[in-house]
């Protein structure tokens, strides 16, 4: 055992106290009487945060590291156990609530951060210094945009929350199989890995420190694994708070509309199969290294990269090798696996997202197919990217820090302690271009949808593009617009979700799209004369040509400033000979066009272009909330490509020759987009 001593007490403001003390009573009242809460959490929010910073209950924690879990089959996982302690750093012996963080990037990684946010001052210091780099109006403010997350409390849901530690939780953190200290390959969520998580949270629950209350915290693929147990519903288990997760993560980043994500799945699989490397030095130290997990690694040095390769390299659809076939099979277990099934999920869950993560396309959908009244599920969508989740919260306005919100969810849920978290939300976003805003449901209620034409006729606003277009309530012009792939989408807020919100760092490139547009066709309206909310999917409708059997579509909405700055809202891609949809998973108006059309995306149903015959593409662009202020343009842009996003496998790129593509537009049989506005647009 071994203990972080005595930690520095944080202090709080003396106004948060006096309002804290005050609004005690009426915190205490059944959480059926209160109010739906506004996005800071109002007067009980500020009783959430002065929990979360109070003194705590227990001055230590107390780790145990690598504690052995034997899983069904023999394979032992590696856990590290986080208990209150002490002030010799003593365990309690009362148990306790855990919390439960399954990771592939090895605990080690989230050990260490914990100890730099544990040390007495660094998180302050941290707080204080991201607070204060104001790059507002510098080229440079997604770099602000990204440092923001660290006083947001981001950093507790990846790491160990010490925190919540010393006030009578226990964490556990756990390598997944086939990673860290783990024995066994690592299965990339997939069904040995999900009956892992089944059989560890039945470990922990069983535990002499365990009560039987679990829950499960954590980001990104930590998420993904938190939904796919929640699926399972494991006794024991009793809610959930995944940081972006996905829920269908061949939609979201293996194939986005049927290309590879590349910008996303080389790094993180590079870094994944790295990590999974690194050895356990003390135990070579001690003479206890363990030859199982060596053997291993050896086996499987680099998990998945097979798959990735396979599509890159393959260089046609008849010589495409069986596991690429098998992932683009509809209903075969690889891709089974990666989709979560949140409609099986019954405990209570609060989902992040945001509107440029990686799995954006995913997390409305979750929140939705969730059987649980608003309240017991939760949806919290920041206008962030997967690099900096929870950015400004703990701010005016925004919601309290995710570690905030995290400690009052399992107090709530695990600890049966009625704070009023339940009447959060239940739908908290951020609107792209206005403020934060509590909803009862998503999309927001009031929205029409609406068609808006692609005309060819100039609109004079973007003349750096390859065609400056109208967007327009009808359609009187035709034409065939001519583009070509190219690689402008290198500096685009696509390239920058794709890339996890690297490129975001760079204004040109996160929060305008004209340097993008230097390769697109773009299409843009009138200005709107009062403030034009659009929330829900969009659909992109398209008539095409391609010259070869196949090309790569990508469709982006965009808010349009008087000042010329392109922002994209949202977007979405579609391989041309991937363009087949499963009706019966996709949304259609009465009129019959799609709003959020579901593409099959497998090998079977893949229909090849005709050289120089019109095909009609869907594109649906994932679902978004935003609002257009006075003076402010609607605007579609159209490329030829999406890289570094999504690039076609090599059998569909051989096909596409990397050819011009074509947009028929033609009153008789138009392009157009189908738009969820709460004001008619002109």
């Amino acid at each position: 055992m071994e203990t972080d001593g005595k930690r520095m007490k944080r202090t709080r403001s003396v106004l948060t106290c006096v309002l804290a003390a005050t609004l005690l009573a009426s915190i205490a009242a059944p959480a059926s009487a209160l109010p739906a809460l506004p996005p800071d959490g109002g007067n009980p929010g500020l009783q959430w945060t002065a929990t979360a910073d109070a003194p705590p209950t227990h001055p230590g924690v107390a780790i145990e590291w690598d504690v052995p879990i034997t899983m069904s089959d023999g394979t032992v996982l590696k856990a590290n156990v986080y208990r209150p302690a002490d002030h010799s750093g003593t365990p309690i012996a009362e148990p306790t609530p855990v919390v439960l963080n399954m990771t592939p990037y090895t605990k080690l990684v989230g050990a260490i951060a914990s100890q730099v946010i544990d040390t007495p001052g660094v998180s302050e210091i941290l707080d204080m210094l991201a607070r204060a780099l104001n790059l507002g109006g510098t080229p440079l403010s997604g770099l602000g945009d990204m440092l923001s997350a660290i006083p947001g409390g981001a950093l507790r849901s990846f790491a160990v929350d010490g925190d919540l530690v010393r006030n009578g939780y226990t964490q556990v953190v756990v390598d997944v199989r086939g990673t860290g200290f783990s024995q066994g390959v690592w299965n990339v969520l997939g069904e040995r890995e999900q009956l892992d998580t089944v059989e560890t949270i039945d470990w922990v629950s069983h535990q002499p420190w365990s009560n039987g209350n679990v829950g499960m915290s954590g980001i990104s693929y930590s998420a993904v694994n938190q939904v796919q147990a929640a699926s399972a519903n494991p006794p024991a288990l009793k809610a959930i708070l995944p940081v972006e997760s996905g829920g269908d993560l061949l939609r979201d980043i293996i194939a986005p509309g049927g290309g590879v994500g590349i910008g996303f799945l080389l790094p993180w699989l590079t870094a994944v199969n790295v990590l999974k490397l690194v050895p356990d030095v003390q135990s070579l130290a001690q003479g206890t290294f363990d030859q199982q997990w060596l053997r291993s690694r050896l086996e499987h040095p680099a998990v998945f990269f097979d798959l990735l390769m396979a599509a890159l390299v393959t260089e046609t659809v008849d010589t495409v090798p069986p596991g690429l076939e098998t992932l683009l099979t509809e209903g075969s277990s690889i891709r089974t696996d990666l989709m979560a099934r949140p409609e099986n999920i019954a405990v209570p869950t609060m989902l992040y997202g945001g509107w440029h993560d990686i799995f954006t396309n995913s997390q409305p959908r979750m929140y939705n197919a969730i059987p649980l009244p608003p309240g017991h599920k939760q949806l919290i969508m920041g206008d962030t990217y997967h690099l900096n989740p929870a950015a400004q919260f703990g701010t005016p306005g925004a919601p309290p820090r995710l570690d905030v919100l995290q400690r009052a969810w399992f107090d709530r849920w695990l600890k049966g302690i009625d704070n009023g978290i339940d009447n959060y939300g239940p739908v908290t976003v951020k609107q792209q271009g206005g403020p934060w805003a509590s909803l009862p449901s998503f999309p927001r209620p009031g929205m029409t949808y609406q068609r808006m034409y692609l005309d060819p006729e100039p609109s004079g606003t973007s003349p750096h593009s390859v065609h400056d277009g109208s967007l327009r309530t009808d359609t009187q012009s035709g034409g065939t617009l001519t583009l070509a792939p190219g690689l402008a989408t290198l500096c685009s807020q696509d390239s920058a979700q794709g890339l996890a919100g690297i490129t975001a760092l760079l204004d040109a490139c996160g929060k305008d799209s004209r340097i993008a547009e230097h390769a697109a066709l773009t299409f843009t309206s009138a200005p709107v004369g009062a403030a034009t909310q659009i929330a829900g999917p969009v659909n992109v409708h398209l008539e095409t040509m391609l010259d070869t059997t196949d090309g790569y579509w990508t469709a982006t909405l965009n808010d349009v400033a008087p000042d010329g700055t392109s922002t994209a809202l949202t977007s979405g891609q579609l391989a041309a000979s991937l363009r087949k949809t499963d009706d019966a998973r996709s949304t259609r108006l009465p009129s019959g066009d799609y709003v959020d059309p579901f593409h099959l995306l497998t090998l079977d149903d893949r229909l090849p272009t005709v050289p120089g015959q019109i095909t009609t593409l869907d594109v649906g662009l994932t679902a978004t909330d935003a609002v257009l202020q006075p003076g402010h343009r609607l605007r579609v842009d159209i490329f030829a490509g999406n890289f570094p996003k999504g690039l076609l496998p090599r059998p569909l790129l051989n096909e596409s020759q990397l050819a011009p593509q074509h947009l028929v537009l033609d009153p008789q049989r138009p392009s157009f987009v189908t738009v969820p506005t709460d004001v008619p647009l002109a």
